[in-house]
This record gives structure tokens, C-alpha cells and sequence, in this order.
């Protein structure tokens, strides 16, 4: 495990010393319609009074979001460049930056109202990384995910040939989750009321001009059975009795079109 966190520190080098929003596909107009949705799935549930932990904030491209919520924000992640740049970008007061090992959170148990992150449990060995989710989220706490698909096609390839990983961007242990694998090792962990739902067949290469008809289609597919399960993404939430299942879904099946109000964070 000490390997892989090597690994995965050197990665974060090579994202800071890039241009890590495009490697990530943040940048430009479909990857901005992208990452927009993605704010409305992570942040929609919070509010001020709530204490969050998102892991792997990276750059912090969404940390700027979870901070508007007023909620008090920790973004961790276990590379310091990443971090100094992500306090570049953000410096909100309910925000605090800390450099943080997943699988050996620093953290008292059950502090944390939310957890919430994007396309970060894909660098994890799953199962580790999910216990110390679940030790130090409160009783009642919520978890709120974006990961990669990988009955997609395309995240298929790029997950497990090595010289598409490397040519993308990838580090060398991320991968991608399959729908009921990931769903019961949630559950093997404790979370009870798991959803996984399978969302966004929008490219982010996809040029402008076809972005409109590409994002109907795909709101098409996204309610066909069977088809749904190969679009590229997963949503992934444990919620409590106290939320609302149906908003959170409606959520993952709106437009992300309808939801471009809001531009990533630039790196300065």
C-alpha cells in the first residue's frame, strides 16, 4: 500500500507541473457542462452547519463549490503540490487544507456530516479507503460520489491498457468501478441505502456545435435500461432517513446544460 501512495504522490507532481484541468477534461465547453453537473451532485445536499471531508480536492476544482454551500469544508489529499494549488485557487475561510493518507485518515471517529469527492475512490485499494470512510462519518452522515463507469468503452480501455493510462494522463493504480461490485462493497462495509446510478454519455471532446443534440441523446439513454448501465460515469450515494432520495436522482438525471452556471476553478 506504501507503493501506492508513492505512486500516487509522484502522479499529483506531474498533475501540478501540467495542465492538470485538461488532463482531468474540466477544461473546455462540453468538459465545463461536465464538471457543472458533477457541483450539482456534490454539493446540492449541504449547507451551512455541516462539516465536510472531501477527499482527494486535487487542484480544487470543486472545493470553490462545496465552499459556497457555507458549510465548514476539509479537502485533503496526499500530494502538497496539488494542495498549495488548490489553496491558490480557494482560500475561503470555512476551507482547510490538509495533507491526508486515505487509508489512514488522521481523524477522530464519526466528526463528519458528508464525505464527498469526484473520480477520486478510483485511485483507492477500494476496501481500505471505504472503512475509514466509514469510521469517520457520523451515524447519520451522508457519502456523495462521481466515479468512472467501467462497463463504459471507453473508460474500459483507458483504465486497463497501460500506454492509453499513460498517454491520458492516468496513475498508474486508477481505475474504474463496476455498478453492483462497488455497491456491495459498500454494503460489506457498513452503508446501509446505497444508490449507484449510472449517468453522462456527453464526451468532453465533444465539439460545441453537437454539444446540444449529444446531451439530449444522452438524457434518452440515461433513462433506457440496460443502455443506461454503459454511460460513462457513476453517481454514488448513502444518504439518511432525513434526505430525499428522489431530489438526489433528480439531481444525476438533469441536464448538465441546465446546470453551466459556474466555471471551474483556474489554476492562477
Amino acid at each position: 500500500m506504501q507503493d501506492r501512495i508513492a505512486r500516487e504522490i509522484e502522479h499529483g507532481r506531474f498533475l501540478a507541473g501540467h495542465d492538470a484541468g485538461e488532463i482531468w477534461n474540466w477544461e473546455g465547453p462540453a468538459g465545463r457542462l461536465r464538471w457543472a453537473r458533477r457541483v450539482k451532485m456534490l454539493t446540492g445536499h449541504l449547507r451551512p452547519g455541516l462539516t465536510v471531508l472531501e477527499l482527494g480536492c486535487g487542484t480544487g476544482y470543486f472545493t470553490r463549490e462545496l465552499a459556497r454551500s457555507g458549510a465548514e469544508i476539509v479537502a485533503v489529499d496526499v500530494s502538497p503540490e496539488l494542495l498549495d494549488i488548490a489553496r491558490s485557487n480557494c482560500s475561503a475561510p470555512n476551507v482547510r487544507y490538509e495533507i491526508e493518507n486515505a487509508y489512514d485518515l488522521r481523524y477522530s471517529d464519526s466528526v463528519f456530516d458528508s464525505v464527498v469527492g469526484s473520480s477520486v475512490l478510483d485511485h483507492f485499494e477500494i476496501e481500505a479507503a471505504l472503512r475509514e470512510i466509514y469510521r469517520v462519518l457520523r451515524p447519520n452522515g451522508t457519502i456523495f460520489f462521481t466515479e468512472p463507469n467501467m462497463l463504459n468503452p471507453q473508460i474500459a480501455i483507458q483504465k486497463n491498457v497501460p500506454w492509453v493510462k499513460r498517454k491520458l494522463g492516468d496513475s498508474p493504480d486508477e481505475t474504474a468501478f463496476f455498478r453492483r461490485p462497488l455497491r456491495r462493497f459498500l454494503e460489506v462495509t457498513g452503508f446501509r441505502d446505497v444508490r449507484i446510478n449510472s449517468f453522462d454519455f456527453l464526451h468532453p471532446k465533444t465539439p460545441t456545435a453537437l454539444i446540444s443534440g449529444v446531451s439530449a441523446v444522452g438524457r434518452f439513454l440515461e433513462s433506457v435500461p440496460v443502455l443506461s448501465e454503459f454511460a460513462g460515469s457513476l453517481y454514488i450515494l448513502h444518504l439518511n432517513e432525513r434526505h430525499d432520495y428522489g431530489s438526489a436522482e433528480r439531481i444525476s438525471k438533469r441536464s448538465c446544460c441546465d446546470l453551466a452556471q459556474s466555471r471551474p476553478a483556474q489554476r492562477e
